[in-house]
């Protein structure tokens, strides 16, 4: 038989999940509070900044959560369970409402504006961690945020959410919009939830679910490419803006109520979507021949999520994967600060915001997503 060919480098073949944990250490190194009442969370910034609250944000605590997520289902052992139940010390039950996680923390309590969006990627990470761990604990807390959503949705503009329960209908506010972001990660928790709740609780998590997804296609949805627009504002026009999660949410959700329903027009929008999304957001950057945008990777990482969802149904996705792999391993060897930690931008050009946890976390949250998407596994040395 043929002599197989040696790697040209030795040790050229990438193992994603080593250089998966490889990030994670790095994060616990430098973000990680180790001592008083916010111990075990970690700061917004590396190094941490004048004016940085006592611990990070609860959108870059959740980014690390999914990362860490990743690792506990390629087989490391990260204290998973310990930082699911830490996402506790954000939530918050103003008086009379319902509760829900605040933007904030002191350690004990949460503070803070409560986000739908936010609300909804803990809705996901809990439903992810009772899968991995299954402790019927996290789909209790799971309902709470159902309870949180129903109690947001209301009918200006025919249905759908605000981004955040605080800045409602103020026309002339720009932070006071109905975005894709709440309503698709809603709908995408949502369907996340379907899928482990209670038989009495289906239908009516469905039906909001439905809801959430039709307004938004109705009212953000670009017809000409099939990707999704950031908001729409308290005064009725329309933000234009395209983020990459915005339309890998709405990927997502399609290949879900495909899934559930048999509904073909669902896969049909997805497929529409991810053709688009791959046509507008990769372009020659930077001397790259194509390049994910050189800007918010944990965006990017949603959209990604998205293809790895939609390969089985639309083979092109699984070209439009690895182009982002070869984008990922590209930032690996050009784009990180001389201590390891990544840029903000992947094509190396300058770091931007490499700060900043959350930029950690969608470098961690790549790598695993790709050790999973490839089948990889951590065998004990």
């Amino acid at each position: 038989p043929p002599t197989p060919i040696a790697p040209s480098e030795p040790g050229e073949e990438v193992v994603y999940h080593k250089r998966a944990k490889e990030q994670f250490d790095l994060i616990n190194q430098c973000y990680r509070i180790n001592s008083g009442t916010t111990e075990g969370l970690y700061n917004e910034n590396y190094p941490k900044k004048d004016g940085d609250n006592s611990a990070s944000f609860l959108w870059p605590y959740d980014g690390l959560v999914s990362g860490a997520a990743a690792l506990h289902a390629l087989g490391y052992d990260v204290n998973y369970a310990d930082m699911v139940d830490r996402f506790e010390v954000y939530y918050r039950t103003p008086n009379g409402t319902v509760g829900g996680y605040g933007s904030q923390t002191n350690g004990t309590t949460g503070s803070g504006t409560r986000f739908y969006d936010d609300n909804s990627i803990v809705g996901i990470e809990l439903v992810e961690a009772f899968n991995l761990l299954n402790n019927q604990d996290y789909v209790t807390k799971a309902k709470r945020i159902v309870e949180f959503l129903q109690a947001g949705e209301d009918d200006t503009f025919g249905g759908g959410l605000w981004w955040n329960e605080d800045q409602k209908g103020q026309q002339g506010v720009g932070d006071s919009n109905k975005p894709t972001c709440a309503n698709g990660y809603a709908t995408l928790f949502l369907l996340e939830y379907y899928s482990v709740c209670p038989q009495e609780e289906k239908a009516d998590v469905l039906a909001l679910a439905k809801r959430l997804y039709a307004w938004t296609l109705t009212n953000l949805r670009d017809p000409e490419d099939g990707c999704y627009w950031n908001d729409k504002q308290a005064d009725g026009s329309i933000n234009k803006t395209k983020w990459t999660y915005n339309t890998g949410v709405m990927i997502s959700n399609g290949v879900r109520l495909y899934k559930i329903t048999g509904e073909q027009t669902y896969l049909d929008s997805a497929i529409a979507s991810s053709e688009g999304a791959y046509n507008y957001f990769v372009r020659p950057l930077n001397g790259l021949a194509l390049a994910y945008p050189d800007h918010d990777p944990w965006f990017t990482t949603k959209l990604i999520r998205a293809f790895i969802d939609i390969e089985p149904y639309y083979k092109n996705a699984g070209n439009y994967i690895k182009t982002f792999i070869n984008f990922l391993d590209y930032a690996y060897e050009n784009a990180r600060l001389s201590n390891g930690l990544f840029y903000e931008d992947w094509t190396g050009a300058t770091p931007k915001r490499a700060e900043q946890l959350l930029m950690q976390d969608a470098a961690l949250e790549s790598l695993g997503m790709i050790a999973l998407y490839k089948g990889e596994t951590v065998t004990e040395e």
